[in-house]
């Protein structure tokens, strides 16, 4: 009878400190804010990412699944700033979560407290993808990533404050050591500051203001909307009146395209993606993902890295 007892007793007990280490279920839109969830969680949160590195985040292929992954989530960590506005939504209502309704504890909106850029004055379809809260492409810059990982950890905090001190400490860590890479970042871009770079969509403007870059002309003739010849044509003119030597292009844009216009160009095609995991080499996370951008940057424009 006592080791019945005593078997309950420990049975009890592991049932216990399994409910209170229990991980929190974060579903999380794009690998960026993903590998910053995993920075800040750490241990405490599982962690399903909707969209692959190397797609498209404006047209997430969205499977059944993410309903039931929605649904039993304790947590949504979305972009916003109408990123995912072509999916997310009709996933949310069919998985019907109060917890991840706009003003529950374990929602996050990250573009909150960020300075978006190119929000328009008027919205005209004619311009192409035009998003009316501004660019959402803000993640790139990595003093908005402190922003967003402050909300996240805030967020975490609130679901979860028994884990509190061990969010608050990762975010600091965070921070801290992205403070220490962007004055390694700002000094190997410091020589080409002002240096005009062409991108083939318009996912480029916070990384291009931060470090003093202009990547303000584009393969697209407007966002969204396929290259034509002529718009091509214009293109290549000004790359040579211009000597612009880097062309950006993303895994899940049309590289051959940017291939054609560099080799009338003699520029480089720089294989880059605003997710960690879209390119080779940036598996490890967020720091990885611009460590490897500045890098092959600086490489492309003629520099050497440190």
């Amino acid at each position: 009878m006592k080791t019945i007892v005593g078997t309950l007793t420990v049975a009890a007990l592991c049932a216990t400190a399994s409910v209170a280490h229990a991980r929190l279920n974060v579903v999380v839109t794009t690998p960026d804010l993903a590998s910053i969830v995993r920075e800040i969680g750490s241990a405490h949160v599982d962690i399903t990412t909707l969209a692959r590195p190397t797609e498209d985040p404006h047209f997430v292929d969205a499977k059944p699944n993410f309903i039931v992954k929605l649904n039993k989530a304790d947590m949504l960590v979305e972009g916003g700033a109408e990123l995912e506005i072509g999916w997310l939504p009709a996933l949310l209502d069919q998985a019907r979560n109060p917890k991840l309704a706009a003003d529950a504890p374990g929602y996050v909106a990250c573009k909150d407290g960020v300075q978006l850029l190119e929000v328009p004055t008027t919205l005209d379809r004619s311009k192409g993808d035009i998003h009316a809260a501004g660019n959402p492409h803000y993640l790139i810059d990595p003093l908005n990533a402190k922003i967003v990982a402050g909300h996240i950890a805030e967020s975490l905090c609130r679901v979860d404050p028994a884990a509190c001190d061990t969010y608050r400490a990762n975010l600091k860590k965070f921070n801290d050591q992205i403070d220490a890479r962007m004055e390694q970042w700002t000094k190997a871009l410091a020589p080409f500051k002002g240096q005009r770079i062409v991108s083939f969509h318009n996912s480029w403007a916070y990384f291009a203001q931060r470090f003093g870059l202009r990547i303000d002309l584009f393969m697209e003739p407007k966002p969204g909307i396929p290259p034509t010849p002529t718009h091509l044509s214009d293109v290549i003119k000004t790359m040579k009146a211009e000597n612009i030597r880097v062309i950006f292009v993303e895994p899940f844009l049309n590289r051959r395209t940017a291939e054609t216009v560099a080799r009338n160009t003699g520029a480089t095609v720089v294989d880059v993606s605003q997710f960690p995991g879209g390119v080779k080499g940036t598996d490890a996370g967020y720091i990885a993902l611009l460590d490897h951008l500045v890098a092959d940057l600086v490489s492309a424009l003629g520099g050497h890295t440190k």
